[in-house]
Parts: C-alpha cells; sequence; structure tokens
C-alpha cells in the first residue's frame, strides 16, 4: 500500500511541476522575471525564473499525506515561507542580512517544533541545529550556478534520504522527499541544458531548507555517529562546494562573500567536462553520499567508519579542486569583476 502511494504521489508531484512550469515560464517572461546572458554565464538567451514555484506546487502534493505530526507541519510551513523569501528575492534583490535574519526565524520555528539534532543533548543542540540548517539552505543556493546542476542533485539526494525515511519507518518525511525528487524530475525537462527555465532563489532556497530540515528530522531520534553521518552524508555535495569556494577565495584575497564562477561546476567545466556531464557527475556524488547513509540505517555499514570516510572524502576533494585554476581567464582576458546579485 505505501508503495503505491509513493509511486502515486511522485508521478502526481512530477506531472504537476513539469506542466505548471509552461505557465510560469510564459508569465516570467512577460513579467521580466528573467536571466541576461553575460561573460559570466553559460546561457545565452534571456532566460526566465519561476521555477522553483513549480517544483514547489508539485511538492505540495505530498503535502496532506506527509503533514503527520507537529515537527512535519512545521517543515512544510517553514519551507514555504523560505520558498515566499526566495521569491520576493528574485522579484526584487533582497539585503543578505534581511534574508539571513529571515532565515534565521524560520528555521528556530522549525527547531522548536522537534527538528532537532542531538548532539549535545543539551540546549546548545538548538542554535547548532538552527545554524546547519541555515548554512545548508545557503549551500543549496550557491549550488544552483549551471543548467540543470541543482535540480539533478536534488532529485537524487532527496529520492535516496526518502528511502532512508522510509528504511527508518517515517512515512511523512518519507513521501515529502520522494514528491520533492519528483518535482525536479519533473522541472529538469525545462531545466537542462540548454535551460529553458531556471528555478532561482525561490526553488533552490526551498530545496535546501527541505532537505536540511528532513535530514534533521530523521537524525533526531539517534545518537552518536548515526546522528553526524546522517547530516554529512545527505548534505555531503553542499558541504565541499561551499568549502571549496571559500577557501579558494580566501588564499586568493577574494571577498567570501562576493559571487563568482568558482564552485565545483565551473571547475569541472574547466576540466572539460561538458555542462549536461558536470550535472550528472555531480548527481551521482550526491547519490554516492545518499547511498552510504541509506546503508548505515540498514546497518550494512557501522556509522563511524562511514563518518570518517566521508570527512576523507570531502577534505581529498576540498584539496585537489584547488589546483584548478577559476580565476586565470577573467585575470588574462581583462573580464569585469565577478559578482552576482546572490551570493553565488
Amino acid at each position: 500500500m505505501m508503495l503505491t502511494t509513493v509511486l502515486l504521489t511522485g508521478t502526481a508531484a512530477g506531472l504537476v511541476s513539469a506542466t505548471s512550469a509552461v505557465p510560469l515560464r510564459r508569465l516570467a517572461l512577460r513579467r521580466g522575471l528573467t536571466v541576461q546572458p553575460d561573460v559570466r554565464k553559460v546561457h545565452r538567451e534571456v532566460t526566465p525564473y519561476l521555477g522553483g514555484i513549480a517544483i514547489l506546487l508539485g511538492t505540495l502534493t505530498a503535502a496532506y499525506a506527509a503533514a503527520d505530526d507537529s515537527a512535519m507541519i512545521a517543515i512544510l510551513l517553514g519551507s514555504c515561507a523560505v520558498a515566499v523569501l526566495g521569491l520576493l528575492d528574485d522579484l526584487q534583490p533582497l539585503s543578505p542580512l534581511v534574508r539571513l535574519a529571515v532565515e534565521i526565524v524560520v528555521a528556530t520555528g522549525v527547531v522548536l517544533n522537534g527538528v532537532r539534532a542531538p548532539l549535545s543533548g543539551q540546549w546548545m543542540d538548538i542554535p547548532i541545529t538552527v545554524l546547519w540548517i541555515v548554512l545548508m539552505t545557503n549551500a543549496f543556493n550557491l549550488l544552483d550556478n549551471m543548467d540543470g546542476a541543482l535540480t539533478c542533485i536534488a532529485a537524487a539526494s532527496c529520492g535516496l534520504l526518502s528511502a532512508t525515511a522510509f528504511a527508518l519507518g517515517q512515512a511523512g518525511p518519507g513521501l515529502l522527499l520522494a514528491a520533492l525528487s519528483a518535482a525536479c524530475l519533473g522541472f529538469l525537462l525545462h531545466n537542462w541544458r540548454p535551460a529553458k527555465m531556471f528555478m532561482g532563489d525561490a526553488g533552490s532556497l526551498y530545496l535546501g531548507f527541505t532537505t536540511s530540515c528532513c535530514a534533521v528530522l530523521l537524525v533526531s531520534k539517534q545518537d552518536g555517529a548515526a546522528v553526524s553521518a546522517g547530516l554529512l552524508l545527505s548534505t555531503f555535495l553542499g558541504v565541499v562546494d561551499t568549502a571549496v569556494v571559500l577557501l579558494s577565495r580566501l588564499l586568493n584575497g577574494r571577498s567570501p562573500f562576493q559571487g563568482g564562477t568558482d564552485h565545483l561546476s565551473h571547475r569541472l567545466r574547466r576540466l572539460g567536462l561538458g555542462t549536461g556531464t558536470v550535472a550528472v557527475t555531480l548527481a551521482g556524488v550526491a547519490a554516492l553520499g545518499g547511498l552510504l547513509g541509506l546503508a548505515v540505517v540498514l546497518g550494512a555499514v557501522d556509522a563511524m567508519p562511514a563518518v570518517i570516510a566521508a570527512a576523507a572524502a570531502a577534505l581529498i576533494l576540498i584539496a585537489l579542486f584547488q589546483g584548478v585554476d577559476v580565476y586565470e581567464t577573467a585575470t588574462v582576458s581583462g573580464a569585469p569583476p565577478q559578482s552576482t546579485r546572490k551570493l553565488s
């Protein structure tokens, strides 16, 4: 019965996301909610936003079934609030401080409703969990920098996190994550290179917030290394990408808060991979993290070795990608300083 529910929910989410993107794209073009091509971007045509709303609408097909307790209701309401925040930022760029403040307030509300990582067993778990949710929300936002990249990453990571939720007997987050994965696949029809539509901050912030909150909920009744494994493995790519970018900018004397084409996706492009190959490669890495997390839950792998292996892999990737020169082109060609209106 549950398998049937998951299949029906996923099918509905994918269809709603794919079909609703069409009128949303027309609306965005009509209202001028578009991204203009420039030297920093892969796309060469005016591309509309609002794809994130299509993903949200698709995911909400599972809202009624997923809202099985106060924690899930808090996650659903909080994720919608963050999506609205992202939409407002798409319509009119907000101050980073305003965005951060709203994210902290919303994350705090979710944490106070039982979505808490038991890292210390003390009151400190509340601010630590809030900080982690906010960091991962923005890490996903930063991953949205190339056609199909974040869509593929989220489809893979949410799909495997959904399987992990069902393995733990948590049907609510399992259904929500399954719908989120399917909604991303539906939107991928419009977001694959050459992208006809972008998800915008409404989509990337929504994906990051929902995924990180669900990951916390899944470890809320665990302890020890299982907590660290659940958090790290479900968001492995976001952690690595953020670390690579921050370290690289600091080492090169650049502001950590200035945008640029120095993320994992851009570095893979500099190594010769095509845009589509980059998206699939990153999704594959996210899937490996998700599979390892599922293996821990199923008892096939011990939590502590999994954490050590993931941490070692992250450190190796962070070090290796520092060797890919992503700043040379701008320096040699005299291109204008790289900046975006969001911290990407």
